[in-house]
């Protein structure tokens, strides 16, 4: 007999009653060290004091009113994205997925009202993942996300990852956008080089294609920068964010400049609940928080002393893990052992981590996690990686 809930989730059996920081606890009394923040969600840790006042005030007077009217609190979120990015313009989602469907639809649009309305192809690169409709399965159009969910949308072409010259021979006359992760996470924690995505803004100038940025698990202060792209010293025309940017509230967003959403006038996208009194009020609170230089300082303290400490123990355990990767707070450990035995070791350990392909494990910690919680982190780690020695014999 099905479950109540549908069966599309293969979960652990860990039932969570509270959040603390970077601390869960669970309904039988455990208290898990959570490395990976809800999949980089959770960027201000669990129950931080200023989301929990932000939404609570913000929910004793209004929650809900839809886009039919002038929402203040939207607008406030919305300058402040704009005051602290290169966009021009914000409009509000509740996922990343929304926000990919809004990015593409977004730059199909860009070109048709250009008079070229057979610009509609959009690149994309191998290992990349941007969300799960119907579109986003056709952007990226692996076996294991678009099996039996064709038709595909047309429209898409992948190339390998960091591979230029396949990049090169893809574009074609209809090429209208390439949308890329500055970081990849579902793909394993993958950083495209500063250089690389520098050469990408160029490519795009120079044929005159849009660059869309996927920064929706790199975004909102994980790298150590209020956005990924900012480190190569370069801007997008679009950008979809989500994940981090609610603190845990539904909300997504795309970022664009004022050229490249020019074709969205009123009538052609929107959303019921995007960018509601209450999520906006959340979001506020986040970046209020995350934008700080002073806090982004702290990212790139805490990431450095993290990566230190897992490159210790990479070099401590060299048959369960291979090496670190990614940036920020955005790290993953590539490991030797099947990525899941050690998720599970830690689990048993007390300690969470993300899978993700290419056998890494995903950690993607609060970004305001402790030093004491850092090396706690890799205490538990490495008793994980020790206990799967043993068991190895």
């Amino acid at each position: 007999m099905i479950s109540s809930v549908l069966p599309t989730y293969n979960r652990a059996p860990l039932q969570f009653t509270k959040g603390e920081g970077s601390w869960l606890t669970t309904v039988d009394g455990r208290r898990l060290l959570d490395l990976g923040s809800g999949i980089a969600v959770n960027v201000l840790g669990h129950a931080h004091p200023a989301l929990v006042t932000a939404l609570t005030d913000q929910a004793q007077n209004l929650w809900h009113v839809s886009n039919l009217y002038d929402i203040p609190q939207q607008q406030a979120l919305a300058d402040k994205l704009v005051e602290t990015s290169f966009a021009d313009t914000v409009f509000f989602t509740n996922s990343g997925t929304e926000a990919c469907e809004l990015a593409i639809k977004m730059a199909r649009k860009y070109w048709h009202d250009k008079g070229q309305p057979d610009k509609t192809d959009i690149i994309t690169f191998e290992g990349a993942f941007h969300g799960r409709s119907s579109a986003a399965i056709a952007a990226v159009n692996t076996p294991k996300m678009v099996e039996g969910f064709g038709p595909l949308l047309p429209g898409f072409a992948q190339v390998p990852w960091r591979d230029s010259d396949a990049l090169l021979a893809a574009i074609t006359d209809t090429t209208g956008a390439i949308m890329i992760e500055p970081v990849q996470g579902e793909g394993g924690i993958r950083a495209l080089p500063d250089a690389e995505l520098k050469a990408l803004r160029t490519l795009c100038d120079e044929r005159d294609i849009l660059m869309i940025c996927d920064e929706v698990q790199c975004g909102v202060g994980r790298t150590g920068k209020l956005f990924a792209h900012e480190w190569a010293g370069i801007t997008p025309d679009i950008m979809m964010v989500a994940k981090g940017i609610g603190g845990g509230f539904p909300l997504g967003a795309v970022l664009a400049t004022e050229d490249a959403a020019s074709g969205m006038v009123a009538g052609t996208h929107g959303s019921t609940y995007g960018g509601n009194p209450l999520g906006c009020a959340v979001g506020k609170a986040v970046l209020d928080i995350v934008a700080e230089p002073a806090f982004l300082d702290d990212v790139n303290a805490a990431a450095g002393l993290l990566r230190q400490k897992l490159e210790g123990l990479v070099a401590s355990h060299p048959t369960i893990f291979e090496d670190v990767r990614g940036s920020g707070l955005m790290l993953g450990l590539r490991c030797v052992v099947p990525v899941g035995e050690v998720v599970q070791a830690g689990y048993d350990q007390d300690v969470i981590t993300v899978p993700a392909a290419d056998n890494v494990a995903r950690l993607l910690p609060a970004l305001n996690i402790t030093k004491e919680d850092i090396n706690e982190a890799i205490s538990r780690l490495d008793a994980a990686a020790t206990e799967l020695e043993t068991q190895a014999g």
